[in-house]
Order: C-alpha cells, then structure tokens, then sequence
C-alpha cells in the first residue's frame, strides 16, 4: 500500500489487472519479427491509402457536382477544396507512414549489425593492444649464403650498388 496515496501501486512497466507481458516484447527483441510485423502493418497502411485515395477522388466528385440555387460554376469547386485539401493531407501522411515503417525495420537490422560489429571491433582492439604491450621477437634475418655473391651474371640475385650499372645489357 502506496502510504501517500493510500493506493496500491502497480508494478512497473505493467498496467494494473494485467498480469500477462506485453505480447510485443518478444516482437521488439528480436530484429526479423520486427521487420515481419512492421511489413503487416505496411500492408495494412497500404490498403488502407488505396482506400483513402479512392475516397478521395469519390468525395471530390461529389462534392464539385453538389450545386446550389444562385451557384456560380466556380462556387462548387471553391466549396470543396477545404475538404479536399484535408483528404490529400491524410493520403499524404498515410504514404509517410509506410515509408517511416520500411525506414523503421531498417534502422533495427542496422542496430543489431552494429551491436555485433561492436562486440568483433572491441575484440580486435583488446588484442591490438596486448600485442602493442607485449610485442613478439622478430627472429634475427639469416646470413645470405656466400654463393650469391661469387656469379656476377646472375641477374638480379645480387646487390648492386651503382643504379647504372646494367652489366652489359642493350635495354634496361
């Protein structure tokens, strides 16, 4: 019991009387049923905005054919444009809301790769640093054998110390 409002307070994240969790929770845990239930809801928003444009041209027509005694051709049709201007801003934020949906499902597989990159790139980072803090011994180049200096004709086995010397030959 709740002593400043003498009621009983419910636990967080729950409504009271609800003893069940959330049945979106499992949804928004994992990223390909979010993505699955985001497209039904596309779906639905798409049916939905074929509807409204459809409504849209019907209340248009019927509203520019409705007539009244001492009409101008032109008051029908200024009569109508509030109404129509307020079915086109539904239509329009309809086709935003499944564009903002597609968009959502999106961002969500991106957070999950970028969680799992997270994981990889501090993996490597800790090893770069054990290796920068603990450096391993190059071994010591072994002594090149007597024999490559003794044939001065084998091409490019061997040192040179002047850049022009090309040893006789007719191109470089």
């Amino acid at each position: 019991m709740n002593p400043e409002h003498g009621l009983d307070a419910a636990p967080q994240g729950r409504q009271p009387g609800h003893n069940a969790p959330n049945p979106l929770q499992d949804v928004a845990a994992n990223a390909a049923a979010t993505a699955r239930y985001l497209a039904d809801i596309q779906r639905v928003v798409r049916g939905a905005e074929r509807h409204l444009a459809t409504l849209t041209d019907e209340t248009s027509v019927h509203l520019r054919d409705t007539h009244l005694e001492g009409d101008h051709f032109w008051h029908a049709k200024n009569r109508a444009r509030p109404v129509e201007k307020a079915l086109r801003k539904v239509l329009k934020d309809a086709k935003n809301l499944a564009a903002d949906l597609e968009a959502a499902a999106y961002s969500r597989r991106a957070f999950d790769e970028n969680c799992a990159n997270t994981v990889k790139e501090r993996k490597e980072k800790k090893l770069e640093k054990r290796r920068k803090k603990n450096p391993q011994q190059i071994p010591a180049m072994p002594a090149a054998p007597p024999e490559l200096h003794k044939n001065p004709e084998s091409g490019y086995a061997s040192p040179v110390s002047n850049i022009h010397d090309l040893r006789g030959r007719e191109s470089a």
